[in-house]
């Protein structure tokens, strides 16, 4: 049983015993540590309804709990109006540091969705196309939610669905056929979409080939088609697959466009009472749900993307047996994503009720929108290749081992940490000098503090919980919340919960290593014990978040 479970229990125990009924008891932590490790307002709010006062029940409910009061807990008081505040005891704390150490990469970890099956769907991005910065906030945003349901005891199934039809391909062949560029690059492909995505927009004639380019596409059977189409796809994945190695993504299935026309169009025309007929088309009205009119299948008889991901939610389900699919996007799919799930659900309401859309913000520069000098939308590689060398620039007169994969690690880990610090749905401002600094909010100071502890280990040994000092530390009484934090970020599907206890964590542990000398100190091997539970739950914490823990910096 958890200490939160035990203070509880202890709670509606006393309760019980003063006649009082309650469901529910909540705790908090409350902001000034002075003040104790746990708080509850309970004796204030019951009360309201006994008609008591709220401080004498207080008093009253603390006088039967120090009656049985539990090695765990050192003080229980009465603050202000009627809070009872519980401070923990060092035995509780020596008992955590000792736990942390024999847990490992098990401390943190809980079972609340131990037998469930969980598909997290991100990134997506579509190939003869760069991929652009929204990606790596679908990528980063999608690989910790991820990470926590897995932490939580699911299995856990990392998909990514790839727009590989459609017209944006359409455009690209056009221009790989007027460019006539032998050698097939990611960059000749950007020029190649850039080129057809012009003539598009400006020539009548040129939009009348690429519609046809289009339709041959999704028919097959035009060899010059098919080639480039095969080509500039192939090109694509593989360079994909280079961007999430260096994320740290490995995706477990892969959906594309393509595979999902029959899917998407047989439930659509299955399914004549959801959808209707309209000027030739097959569309969707979701009027009737307080949403919008979408297009189904077009005139000419093509899909739509909400076809196709019609086609992608059947399929999922046929594939697995899931208890929940969530997918991630960018917050303009919003109401998009609201029309295609209401047709959906019209259909199969019980599986639509296990679907979860969850939508990220933009990326901004302090100055305003990323964007190139061009004003397009920066792409994912050219803002890692910057970051990357940004981090180099820092690094260059550290002597360290492996540079080159440390100063990856700390670019990529620090990209990661300003998206993932915000509340999911917000745009965020990416700083390059705050995201990298090895001081303050960011992932290398993070990074950084968990190298130092690693250090200290290095050089002092294991240690041994024998050696407790009368004295809480901070550092202590923040450690043992860890897996109460990853639980929440769990439940609420918001890793920036734990960027904001990993951030205090390591405030505490450097405030902690300034002040109090670790090795030859009064205490050096509880000190070296603690040192340990800090640099698991930091390296546990960081996993979470899907950032590395070089071990030098």
């Amino acid at each position: 049983m958890n200490i939160y479970t035990l203070i509880v229990e202890q709670i509606q125990k006393a309760l019980k015993k003063l006649g009082i009924k309650t469901e529910e008891v909540l705790l908090e932590h409350p902001n000034e540590l002075s003040n104790g490790d746990f708080s509850t307002n309970i004796a204030m709010m019951c009360a309201k309804h006994e008609g008591k006062n709220p401080k004498e029940l207080a008093e009253r409910i603390v006088e039967i709990l120090n009656k049985k009061k539990t090695d765990e807990i050192e003080k229980i008081e009465v603050a202000g109006p009627g809070f009872i505040n519980f401070h923990l005891s060092r035995e509780f704390f020596t008992a955590q540091t000792e736990m942390i150490i024999n847990q490992k990469e098990k401390w943190g970890k809980n079972e609340t969705l131990k037998g469930k099956k969980v598909m997290v769907e991100y990134t997506d991005p579509n190939p003869f196309k760069e991929m652009h910065i929204g990606h790596l906030m679908a990528n980063a945003i999608g690989e910790s939610i991820a990470r926590l349901i897995e932490n939580s005891g699911a299995e856990t199934i990392r998909a990514n669905y790839q727009g590989d039809v459609g017209l944006h391909v359409a455009k690209a062949i056009y221009g790989m056929t007027e460019l006539k560029e032998k050698n097939v690059t990611v960059k000749y492909l950007g020029e190649a979409y850039a080129y057809g995505a012009k003539a598009y927009e400006n020539n009548v004639k040129a939009k009348e080939t690429i519609d046809e380019i289009n339709k041959k596409v999704y028919s097959k059977g035009d060899v010059v088609v098919d080639e480039l189409y095969k080509r500039g796809r192939e090109v694509s994945l593989e360079h994909f697959e280079e961007i999430y190695k260096k994320l740290g993504t490995k995706f477990d299935k892969y959906y594309f466009e393509s595979e999902m026309v029959g899917v998407g169009k047989k439930f659509v025309e299955e399914n004549k009472k959801v959808f209707e007929e309209s000027d030739g088309a097959i569309v969707y009205r979701g009027e009737k749900h307080g949403l919008h009119t979408r297009v189904f299948i077009t005139s000419e008889g093509l899909p739509t993307y909400e076809t196709k991901d019609l086609g992608l939610a059947t399929q999922k389900f046929n594939d697995y047996s899931l208890d929940l699919s969530i997918t991630i996007t960018a917050e303009e799919q919003k109401e998009y994503f609201k029309v295609m799930r209401a047709a959906f659900g019209e259909v199969h309401p019980k599986l639509e009720k296990k679907m979860l859309h969850i939508t990220h913000g933009m990326m901004r520069l302090p100055s305003g929108k990323m964007s190139s000098r061009k004003g397009d939308v920066i792409s994912a590689e050219s803002l890692l290749a910057e970051v990357e060398k940004a981090v180099e620039e820092k690094m260059k007169d550290r002597d360290i081992k492996d540079k080159e994969a440390v100063a990856e690690s700390i670019s990529v880990g620090g990209l990661k940490f300003s998206i993932l610090k915000q509340a999911t749905g917000r745009d965020i401002v990416f700083d390059f000098d705050k995201a990298l600094s090895f001081e303050g909010d960011s992932g290398p100071y993070l990074q950084y503090a968990h190298t130092r502890s690693l250090a200290l280990l290095s050089k002092g040994g294991e240690g041994d919980v024998k050696d407790a000092p009368k004295v809480v530390t901070e550092l202590e009484r923040i450690l043992y919340r860890f897996p109460e934090i990853a639980k929440r970020a769990k439940v609420e599907y918001e890793p920036h919960h734990v960027t904001v206890y990993l951030t205090e964590l390591a405030s505490a542990f450097n405030s902690w290593y300034a002040n109090v000398p670790v090795i030859g100190g009064k205490n050096e091997k509880y000190g070296l014990a603690l040192t340990r539970a800090f640099q698991i739950t930091m390296q546990n914490g960081l996993w979470l978040l899907g950032i590395k823990t070089p071990e030098h910096m």
